[in-house]
C-alpha cells in the first residue's frame, strides 16, 4: 500500500534526509522517499495499514521539522487532463475561472500552451466531483474535450488540423465562385455557403455563450460583425470577414503547435525502456524505467539514452549531455563516474548501477520543471489577460456609439452601421491576448535548449530587469574542488604531520563539505577507523571523537568558542591568505591545514559579459574567511565581496542588498545557499553539481556548471521581453490605427488586417 503527501514549510535542507531516515526505520514501512524538489513524501508499507499507522507517519515527520505541513494526496485529490479543441487564450481563462468558483477546488491551472488542465482539491473527492469539474469546463467552452492523463492511452494523430485546412480551402473556393459567377442568385448561394462552411463553429460558440450570459468575446464580435454586414446586403464582405478570421486563427494555432513541438523535442529525454541485467549477469530484459529499483544493474547500448541516474560500473564511454546541459562537447566518463538519465551513450556497451528511482531521477525533475513552467504567468501576461476582459465590452460600446451618434446628426444609418461593423471586426483581441504568453513560452523553450531551466514566465521577466547579481563563492564562482597545499604544526606539539593529517582525515570523512573532502582524502588507506559522536557546525567546522581523542576541526571562531588557546599571530590577524582548517586534539591546538580553491575557467569572462549587458553591480557573499574572499574577488573582477558569513548572515547580507536595489538575483549551488535562493526574487542554482535543496529553492536552474550560461540566460530573458513589448506595441498600434481609419470609413478592407492581426 502506498500513500503520498505534498509538503509545505520544508525549509530545513538537512531535514530532508533525516525525515527519510526516520520514516524508513518505522515498523511496517517498506520504503520512504522524500523528493525535496517536488516537496513530495511517498511511503510504501508492507501491507494494508489503518489510519493510526498513517497518523504516526505524519507525527514522525513533524518531529524532525515541527513547522512541516503535510497534505495527504488520495487517489483523487488532484487530476490532470489533456484538453483538445481549445483554440484561444481567452477561452482558457474562462474555463479556469469557471472551475475555480466550484466548491472543493483548492487550485486550478489551465496551461493554454501545453493544453493541460490541473485541478487540485483540499481533500479526497468522489468520482462525481471530477465529473462535475469536466462538465463545468465544457459548459464554459462547449467545443472542448478532456482526456484524463491518469489513464494512459495510445497516441493518435488528430486529423482536426487537416480537416480545418480543408474547410478553409473549400470555403475559399466557394467565396471565389460567389465573386466570379455571373448570376446574382447563384452568387448569393455561394457566398452564404462559404460563410457557413468557414464560420458555423464561431456562430455556435457565440450563441451558446450568449445563452449562458457570457456575451463579450471574439466569437460574439465576429458573429455580429459578419451577420450585420449581411443584414445590410454586404454578403461578400460578411463571408470574407469570417473566412479571413478563420485563416488568422489557423495560422495562430499552427504557430502555437510549432512552439509546442519544439519544446517537446528539446525535452524528449525519457527512455522508453531500461535493459535490466539479472544478478548472475546471464539475462537481460526490457522493463519500464518506473519499475527499476535502486541498486539494479542496467545495460546501455551505443546510441541509447541512459534511463536512470546511476554510476558506471566498468570501462569508459562518452556521453552526449546536450539535452540536459546544452553542452555540445561529449563528456568522457569512466568506472565510478556518475551518469545522468537523459544522456546518450556514444561509445561502447556499458553497465550502470542505479542510484535513484525514476521519480527522483534527473530526467523526471527536468521534465517536471519544464512542464510546470508555463503555468507561472509573468506580470505582463497577467495584465494583458485582465486587460482583454475589459477591452472587448469597451469596443462593443464604442461600435454602438459609432452606429448611433453620427446617425442622429447626419443620418445615413447604413453607412455608419457598416463602419461600426468594420470597427468590431478590427477590434478582435486574439493577437493581443495570445502574443504575450506565446513569447514567454518560446523564451522558456529557448532557455531549455541551452540547459537553462526557467520555472516560469514571471522569473524570465524578472531576470530581464536585473541590475545587481549576487554570487556564492564555492562551487559557483570557484571550482569547489579543494586540495591540501600545506600543513603548519603548532610549536611544541607532540604530533607529527603524518599523525595530525591522519586524525583530521578520519574526522572529516564524516562531512560532505568540499574542504572536508580534500582533507579526508589524506592519510587514510584502509578506511577501517571511523569517527564517533560527530557533529557538523555549519560555517564553523566539525567536532567528534577519533580513537578516544576529542577532535575539533574548523575556523578560529569554533576553536575560540571551545575555549582552545591559539598562538598570538591568530589574535594579530596574521593568518594565511588561503583557507585554513585548524585542528585541536583534547583541547590543545595541533596544526593548521591550508587548502586552496581556484576560480572557474570562465568566471572572469562571465562577469565581463554581465557588465556588458548592463549589470551595474556584482557582489560575492562567502562563508570563507575575508582574506580568501578578497583574493578570489580581485582575481575575477567582482565589484564587492563579503567573507566569513554564516548561512543566516548570508541571508541578512542579501536582504540588505535587495533593499538597496529592487532587481537583485542570487546565484548559488549548496545546501547553505537554499535559504537565500528561496528569498531572492530571482534565485539561480548551478544545477550540474548543485544540491537538490538549492535546485528546489531556485527559480532558474543551470544544468551545467558553466557560469557563462548566466549571461546567456540574461540575453534570452531580455530578448524575450523585447519581443513581448514589440508584440504588444504592434498589436495595439495596428488595432488603434485601423480602428480609427475604419471608424472614419477610410478603407473598406481594413477588417482583413484586423482579422489576420
Amino acid at each position: 500500500m502506498t500513500r503520498t503527501w505534498d509538503l509545505e514549510n520544508l525549509d530545513c535542507a538537512h531535514c530532508t534526509s533525516e525525515i527519510e531516515r526516520k520514516l524508513s526505520l518505522e515498523k511496517g514501512v517498506k520504503e520512504a522517499r522524500l523528493d525535496s524538489m517536488a516537496k513530495r513524501l511517498t511511503i510504501e508499507s508492507e501491507q494494508d495499514q489503518d489510519s493510526q499507522f498513517w497518523e504516526n507517519i505524519e507525527q514522525v515527520a513533524k518531529s524532525v521539522s515541527p513547522t512541516l505541513l503535510l497534505q495527504s494526496l488520495g487517489e483523487k485529490s488532484s487530476r490532470t487532463w489533456k484538453v483538445a479543441g481549445l483554440d484561444c487564450a481567452s477561452c482558457a481563462n474562462k474555463v479556469e475561472r469557471s472551475i475555480a468558483q466550484m466548491d472543493g477546488v483548492s487550485s486550478v491551472s489551465l496551461d493554454f500552451m501545453r493544453k493541460k488542465l490541473v485541478v487540485k482539491t483540499g481533500e479526497t473527492e468522489s468520482e462525481s466531483f471530477w465529473k462535475s469539474v469536466t462538465e463545468a469546463a465544457k459548459k464554459a467552452e462547449p467545443g472542448i474535450s478532456l482526456v484524463n492523463e491518469d489513464f494512459k492511452t495510445a497516441k493518435r494523430s488528430s486529423p482536426w488540423k487537416n480537416l480545418k485546412l480543408a474547410r478553409l480551402v473549400f470555403s475559399l473556393v466557394l467565396i471565389l465562385g460567389g465573386f466570379l459567377v455571373g448570376n446574382p442568385q447563384f452568387s448569393l448561394y455561394f457566398l452564404i455557403a462559404s460563410y457557413l462552411v468557414s464560420g458555423y463553429d464561431v456562430l455556435l460558440k457565440a450563441g451558446s455563450n450568449i445563452l449562458k450570459g457570457r456575451i463579450f468575446d471574439e466569437n460574439f464580435l465576429m458573429s455580429i460583425a459578419s451577420l450585420g454586414a449581411m443584414a445590410i446586403g454586404e454578403f461578400g464582405e460578411g463571408s470574407a470577414v469570417m473566412l479571413f478570421y478563420q485563416i488568422g486563427e489557423y495560422f495562430q494555432s499552427s504557430a502555437i503547435d510549432t512552439s509546442r513541438r519544439s519544446i517537446s523535442e528539446a525535452m524528449n529525454l525519457k527512455s522508453e525502456f531500461a535493459r535490466l541485467v539479472s544478478q548472475d549477469n546471464s539475462v537481460v530484459k526490457k522493463v519500464a524505467p518506473e519499475e527499476v529499483a535502486v541498486g539494479s544493474r542496467l545495460r546501455v547500448l551505443n546510441g541509447e539514452k541512459i534511463p536512470l541516474d546511476g554510476i558506471l560500473l566498468e570501462g569508459s564511454t562518452s556521453l552526449d549531455t546536450k539535452s540536459l546541459t546544452g553542452e555540445s562537447v561529449p563528456r568522457f566518463v569512466e568506472a565510478g563516474s556518475a551518469v545522468l538519465s537523459g544522456s546518450v551513450n556514444l561509445g561502447s556497451v556499458v553497465d550502470i548501477e542505479v542510484t535513484k528511482v525514476y521519480s527522483e531521477s534527473t530526467v523526471t525533475k527536468i521534465m517536471a520543471l519544464v512542464e510546470d513552467a508555463s503555468s507561472h504567468k509573468a506580470p505582463t501576461e497577467q495584465f494583458i489577460t485582465s486587460f482583454a476582459r475589459y477591452y472587448t465590452p469597451l469596443v462593443v460600446a464604442l461600435a454602438a456609439m459609432i452606429a448611433i451618434i453620427p446617425t442622429l446628426f447626419v443620418g445615413d444609418f447604413s453607412t455608419w452601421l457598416y463602419r461600426a461593423l468594420v470597427f468590431l471586426v478590427i477590434s478582435c483581441p486574439c493577437a493581443l491576448v495570445l502574443s504575450v504568453p506565446l513569447a514567454y513560452f518560446a523564451g522558456i523553450g529557448k532557455s531549455a535548449k541551452y540547459g537553462i531551466l526557467v520555472k516560469g514566465g514571471n522569473y524570465l521577466e524578472e531576470l530581464s530587469k536585473l541590475e545587481v547579481m549576487v554570487f556564492d563563492k564555492t562551487g559557483t564562482l570557484t571550482k569547489g574542488d579543494f586540495s591540501l597545499v600545506g600543513v603548519s604544526l603548532n610549536e611544541g606539539t607532540s604530533f607529527t604531520e603524518t599523525e595530525a593529517t591522519r586524525l583530521i582525515a578520519i574526522l572529516e570523512k564524516s562531512s560532505n563539505h568540499p574542504i572536508a573532502k580534500a582533507l579526508s582524502d589524506q592519510g587514510i588507506s584502509e578506511g577501517k577507523v571511523h569517527a564517533q559522536s560527530v557533529t557538523e557546525l555549519p560555517g564553523r567546522g566539525i567536532v567528534g571523537t577519533v580513537e578516544g581523542k576529542s577532535l575539533v576541526a574548523g575556523n578560529t571562531r569554533l576553536l575560540q568558542e571551545r575555549g582552545i588557546a591559539l598562538p598570538a599571530y591568530f589574535d594579530e590577524g596574521q593568518e594565511s591568505s588561503e583557507s585554513s582548517v585548524l585542528l585541536a586534539v583534547d583541547g590543545l591546538f595541533v596544526a593548521r591545514f591550508i587548502v586552496e580553491d581556484t576560480p572557474k575557467p570562465h568566471a572572469k569572462k562571465a562577469l565581463e559579459h554581465l557588465k556588458a549587458l548592463g549589470i551595474r553591480r556584482t557582489v560575492m557573499l562567502s562563508g570563507d574567511m575575508q582574506v580568501v574572499a578578497e583574493k578570489i574577488a580581485r582575481q575575477i573582477g567582482l565589484d564587492e565581496f563579503q567573507g566569513g558569513l554564516l548561512p543566516s548572515q548570508k541571508v541578512q547580507a542579501f536582504a540588505k542588498l535587495e533593499r538597496e536595489s529592487e532587481h537583485t538575483a542570487f546565484v548559488g549551488d549548496g545546501i547553505n545557499d537554499a535559504p537565500t535562493l528561496a528569498r531572492a526574487k530571482v534565485g539561480i542554482a548551478m544545477g550540474g553539481a548543485g544540491s537538490d535543496a538549492a535546485i528546489e529553492a531556485a527559480d532558474i536552474v543551470i544544468m551545467t556548471d558553466d557560469i557563462l550560461a548566466i549571461p546567456m540566460a540574461l540575453r534570452i530573458a531580455r530578448k524575450t521581453k523585447r519581443i513581448v513589448v514589440q508584440n504588444i506595441s504592434f498589436a495595439l498600434g495596428v488595432k488603434l490605427v485601423t480602428l480609427v481609419l475604419g471608424a472614419l470609413g477610410l478603407g473598406s478592407c481594413l477588417h482583413v488586417v484586423g482579422c489576420l492581426c
